[in-house]
């Protein structure tokens, strides 16, 4: 019998479960956004093993992490899963399900998406109750919720949580850091001279880029104010990095490939601010409390952005139509809009947010 909560009903628990299988397999953001789903089954169900169907990054992540992830199984990659990593040995996945069916979920849940490549691998672990999203085109597991694509990621995955007697303890991404972290950022960087802010100029999707001459001019208002600013990036984003800082005119200290994921993460932790596209650094960085400033796409930030104002600030961009070719991008949503929804351009979709809102956003969050 479904029971009331602050975000809707919540289903019946499950008896009798020792182990939940979490399927998450894809991109850091994407994964921050379902910590609080996570945290919510740890306290449904506290003497469970919470197993995570990841990539090789969550297992490096996760180990000897605190937090609600007990343990992480690599998925092999697939379609609609996840793509290889460089260098990955090829492992079939017919042998990962028998692998993951020696396990004996009792619950496997599918926190990746609609459904149409994730439902299917999910029904095949063997789980005595399946449960999790389902688009249109999906098909079902034992208990789902539906897959529609505007809603914030946080509420979606704690939706699929509820359907399994989970109720939400948290509608806030946290993500510990260790001391392990803090060394290995402390010995990359450094300790700080004066407060440190980090901006992040990259983004995998070049539509969700600023450009990068203006978080330039946000590293000389900051460098103006007293603060020590680092520029992170991956390896793939070398080249915004190099243009912010050439940009820039005044010292910043780029940061590209030198830490690890959880040396990243203490390195925000102890920043004053973090400003960044809306990527996965930005919600990394408000996941182990760093005050944001991030740069949406509105429809991204409607799915994406924090939902609390006290040390978040995320800023829009209401840009719908190609900057390039005029195409209305959204009729691939709703479909009885004219246009067709789709062209080949990727340019930024963010370019009209101006600088000054960025800075005092920055400004106001730093006093």
């Amino acid at each position: 019998m479904a029971v009331a909560s602050p975000l809707g009903p919540v289903g019946e628990r499950v008896p009798e479960v020792a182990r939940i299988a979490v399927l998450r397999a894809n991109a850091l953001g994407d994964f921050i956004f379902v910590l609080p789903a996570l945290d919510a089954l740890r306290a449904a169900y506290p003497g469970a093993e919470i197993v995570l169907l990841g990539a090789p990054w969550h297992a490096k992540l996760w180990r000897d992490r605190p937090g609600p992830v007990d343990r992480v199984l690599v998925v092999p990659p697939a379609p609609g899963i996840r793509g290889p990593d460089p260098g990955e040995p090829e492992r079939p996945m017919v042998a990962f399900l028998s692998a993951a069916r020696e396990e004996r979920f009792d619950v496997a849940l599918q926190l990746h998406g609609g459904g149409g490549n994730s439902n299917p691998l999910v029904a095949r672990l063997g789980a005595r109750v399946t449960a999790g999203l389902r688009a249109e085109d999906a098909p079902p597991l034992d208990r789902w919720t539906r897959y529609v694509y505007y809603q914030h990621e946080v509420l979606r995955y704690l939706e699929v949580a509820g359907l399994i007697g989970a109720p939400a303890t948290t509608i806030v991404p946290t993500l510990a850091v260790t001391d392990a972290d803090r060394a290995e950022a402390a010995r990359v960087l450094g300790e700080p001279a004066r407060p440190r802010v980090a901006l992040h100029p990259g983004a995998t999707d070049t539509r969700r880029r600023w450009p990068a001459e203006r978080f330039a001019e946000v590293a000389r208002a900051l460098v103006g104010d007293g603060y020590e600013v680092l520029v992170t990036g991956t390896p793939a984003e070398r080249e915004v990095v190099d243009r912010v800082v050439a940009a820039a005119g005044v010292p910043v200290r780029p940061q590209v490939g030198t830490l690890s994921l959880g040396g990243l993460a203490a390195c925000y932790a102890g920043c004053a601010l973090v400003v960044s596209n809306d990527t996965g650094p930005l919600h990394l960085a408000a996941a182990v409390g760093a005050a944001t400033v991030g740069i949406f796409w509105v429809g991204n930030m409607i799915n994406t952005g924090h939902p609390l104002r006290g040390r978040h600030r995320p800023i829009a961009s209401w840009t719908v139509h190609c900057p390039v070719c005029g195409v209305d991008c959204t009729p691939g949503i709703y479909p009885h809009r004219p246009g067709d929804g789709e062209c080949p351009h990727r340019d930024s979709f963010v370019g009209d947010v101006p600088v000054v809102e960025v800075v005092e956003a920055a400004r106001e969050l730093l006093a």
